[in-house]
Order: C-alpha cells, then sequence, then structure tokens
C-alpha cells in the first residue's frame, strides 16, 4: 500500500476518509489515489543548479487545519485588511484562512452571467463535471514528479474562476490566502477559466501573520485562455521564512488568446517556483513580469518558460531580482519554439542586482528553436548597483541609503508596476522596503 510519510502517514485509508468528509465527487478521490500511488515511484524535480533534494516539502504537523471564519472584513487583521479596496462594495473576493473558506462575494450582476467563483471544494461539489474537464488534466499532471503527485493526492484549498463565453469581467477578481496558524500546511489549487472571448483580472495575495517553523507549502495554479479570451494573472507571494514554498503557475492558452503573468514573489523561505506557459494556438500570447526580492540565508529557484506551439505566438519574460545579505537565487528564462509554430515570436530578459558580497545570482536565459522562420532574443545581466547612478543622486543631496533604495525601486518598477490592483501593488512596494532596509 502507498503511504505518503511525513509526521503522520497518508495512506489509501486516509485519502478515502478525507475524501468522504469534504463530500467529493468520485473522480477525485480516483486522481487522489492515483497520485498517492505515483508519490512513491516519482522522483522530485530537478531545478537546474539548486539541489533541494534535503528540502522539506513533505514533513509536516497537519494536513487539515479548520481556522473560524470571517462574518467581515472587520475581523481581518490589519496586514490582511491593508490587501484589500475596502470602499468598494462590489467586490470579487475570496478569503481563505489557512485551510478554511472564510470569506466569499461575488457581484450578482456577475453571478447572472454565469460566473463561477467559488473555493475549490464547493466547485468540486456543484461544478463537478467543469471542474473535472480542466483539474490536473491539460494544464499541470499528477504524474511530472513527486510534488506534483503530493500535490494531487493531499490539496486542501483554493479556488475554482470561471468566465463564460462573451463576458468580459471589468473589475478584478482577488483571492488572500492567509497563513495565521504556524501548523498549517497549504496545498491549494487555483483555477482560472477564461471560454471563448471572454477575459477576467485574477489577483492573489499569500500572507504569513505567524512566525512558522518548517512550514510546508505546496502551490499549483493551471490558467487557461480559450479561443480569443484574456486572462491577467497578477500574484504577490508574501510566506514566512520557516516555509518551505513549491509553486507552479501554468497557463495554457488557445488561439489569439493572451496570458499575462505579473508576480511578485517575496518569500522569506526556501522557494522552488516554476511558471510554464503553452501558447498552444496560432496568433497566441504570453508575458511574464516576475520580480524576486531574497534575503537572510534562502535558496531560491525560478524557472519561467515560454512554450510556442501555434503559428505567430509571442512570448515575452521578464525578471527582475534583487538579493541581499547570503540570499542566493537562480533565475531560468527558456524561450522554446516547436516544430510548426512559424512566424513565432520569443524575447526574454533577466537581470539580478546584487547588494552584498555574500548574495548570489544567477540569470540562464534559454532559447530551444525547432523551427527556421521565426524570431528570438535574450538578455541577462548580473551585477551590483551601480556606482554612477548612486554618485548623480548622492551629488543632488540625497544620503547613500536613500540613493540606493531609489535605485531598487527603479529597477523592480517593470514588474510591480504591472500589478492590477492599487492595494497590492501598495503592499508589494512596502514588502520590497522592509526586505531591503
Amino acid at each position: 500500500m502507498s503511504t505518503i510519510d511525513t509526521k503522520h502517514a497518508f495512506d489509501q485509508d486516509y485519502i478515502r476518509g478525507l475524501s468522504k468528509e469534504l463530500g467529493e465527487p468520485e473522480w477525485l478521490l480516483d486522481l487522489r489515489l492515483q497520485a498517492l500511488a505515483k508519490y512513491e515511484e516519482l522522483p522530485l524535480p530537478k531545478p537546474d543548479k539548486t539541489k533541494i533534494d534535503k528540502w522539506n516539502f513533505a514533513n509536516f504537523k497537519n494536513h487539515l487545519v479548520n481556522s473560524e471564519k470571517y462574518t467581515s472584513l472587520d475581523e481581518l487583521s490589519s496586514e490582511v485588511k491593508a490587501l484589500i479596496e475596502s470602499e468598494k462594495d462590489d467586490k470579487s473576493l475570496y478569503i481563505q484562512r489557512n485551510n478554511t473558506a472564510a470569506f466569499l462575494t461575488l457581484p450578482q450582476d456577475l453571478t447572472a452571467k454565469g460566473v463561477i467563483l467559488a473555493d475549490i471544494q464547493t466547485a468540486a461539489r456543484e461544478h463537478s463535471d467543469l471542474l473535472q474537464k480542466y483539474y490536473m488534466n491539460d494544464g499541470v499532471k499528477i504524474d511530472e514528479h513527486r510534488l506534483t503527485a503530493l500535490h494531487g493526492a493531499l490539496m486542501n484549498g483554493g479556488v475554482f474562476v470561471y468566465v463564460p463565453k462573451n463576458v468580459e469581467v471589468d473589475t478584478p477578481i482577488q483571492a488572500v490566502y492567509v497563513h495565521d496558524d504556524a501548523d498549517a500546511t497549504l496545498m491549494n489549487h487555483v483555477i482560472i477559466v477564461a471560454e471563448d472571448n471572454s477575459s477576467v483580472t485574477y489577483v492573489e495575495n499569500y500572507i504569513s501573520t505567524t512566525e512558522v517553523n518548517d512550514g510546508v507549502v505546496n502551490i499549483i495554479t493551471e490558467v487557461f485562455a480559450n479561443t480569443n479570451a484574456k486572462v491577467t494573472y497578477g500574484a504577490v507571494d508574501n510566506l514566512a521564512q520557516g516555509v518551505t514554498t513549491y509553486v507552479n503557475r501554468r497557463g495554457v492558452a488557445g488561439r489569439d488568446s493572451k496570458i499575462e503573468w505579473a508576480l511578485g514573489l517575496m518569500n522569506d523561505g526556501d522557494t522552488v517556483s516554476e511558471n510554464i506557459t503553452h501558447l498552444i494556438g496560432d496568433g497566441s500570447y504570453g508575458d511574464t513580469k516576475t520580480v524576486v526580492v531574497g534575503r537572510g540565508e534562502q535558496t531560491q529557484n525560478f524557472t519561467t518558460s515560454v512554450v510556442h506551439h501555434g503559428k505567430h505566438s509571442e512570448g515575452y519574460i521578464l525578471k527582475h531580482g534583487v538579493m541581499k545579505e547570503a540570499a542566493s537565487s537562480i533565475f531560468n528564462g527558456i524561450g522554446k519554439i516547436e516544430h510548426g509554430a512559424s512566424k513565432s515570436n520569443a524575447e526574454q530578459e533577466s537581470r539580478v542586482l546584487m547588494l552584498s558580497e555574500k548574495a548570489r545570482g544567477d540569470a540562464n536565459p534559454i532559447l530551444l528553436i525547432d523551427e527556421d522562420d521565426v524570431t528570438a532574443g535574450h538578455a541577462a545581466s548580473v551585477g551590483r548597483v551601480d556606482p554612477i547612478q548612486l554618485y548623480y543622486l548622492m551629488s543632488r543631496g540625497l544620503p547613500k541609503e536613500e540613493a540606493e533604495r531609489l535605485v531598487i525601486h527603479g529597477f523592480l518598477a517593470p514588474v510591480v508596476n504591472e500589478l492590477p490592483i492599487d492595494s497590492v501593488k501598495e503592499q508589494l512596494v512596502e514588502v520590497i522596503e522592509r526586505k531591503v532596509k
């Protein structure tokens, strides 16, 4: 019998009991059991130039933590409340507290148009066939490696967003994942579906409001933009120092569709991040902007990939990272143009700024081209703060620390400015301020 050996043994009996308790459909139980069987036989992922075999991805205290729900936004802590544009009454908002769906609101006009915003467990019960069509099927698969299998077996939270054909959601949908119990393990699954000729903006925040030791977070996102649809996806990850995070954000773009990512990756613990966009349809478009700040002794690995399958597809990668103290990060950018994806364009740029002698950053731009009639380009740089820029600012009367702060903000601005909710943008700026002091 397959068993996931954590501080508790999770075997078939546990999975069956969990699924029954949650009222899940048979197909989801079957998927969990398949993932459990795969877990033992699959290796860990192998992020380039980062050894993760000693990292804690599966040794955690509790799989499910029941937390109090919020009856109103007034009950939120100040740091969580700051993320939400509270003056707006017609919010599309989901708040998850540890593993509990704690608050949800969706304007009536969107509900009338068929838009779905539901926690993942409610979606499994009330929209079973629709969820099954997209859940770990054409996006992320359970058998990719041990961490996707672990997620498939033990998924314990997340959200489902569905936008029907010809519906444009004008205001952003926001999800906030509050980690305020040090013993809680987050294995969230997020699915965003935009049907033909639709559009939606989704923004999520992960925030730890307590100190954590040996925390485990395993996040998988699947975004589907069907024909002529557009999905804008923003995220700010701000998890505590004691949390080891695996995050996999995957996009699948149909004909003439767009997927745009703006990611602020601000975790204080060791992190492996994968962000892969498959441009399946002709004329599809993918754009990923990522900003990272590393500090302390944390180790991080970020792989961003845009894979061109359709003709006339366009893919862009922009990653800027700042490393300080003894932090180290690997930035892998991969533009891949498959055979048959003629007239496609793959562009990428990765830049790393190091603020101390012990900080380490490595930018690896990779182009894999299997088609002749294409265009592609890349740029990468790793270095220190430009002394000429500092000298110029200091000559205008600014102290060195303030001058350095302005240079860093200017360096990160191309990503920060892309976040679509002002309160989230402001929070990211505050997190950057705190981390680079």
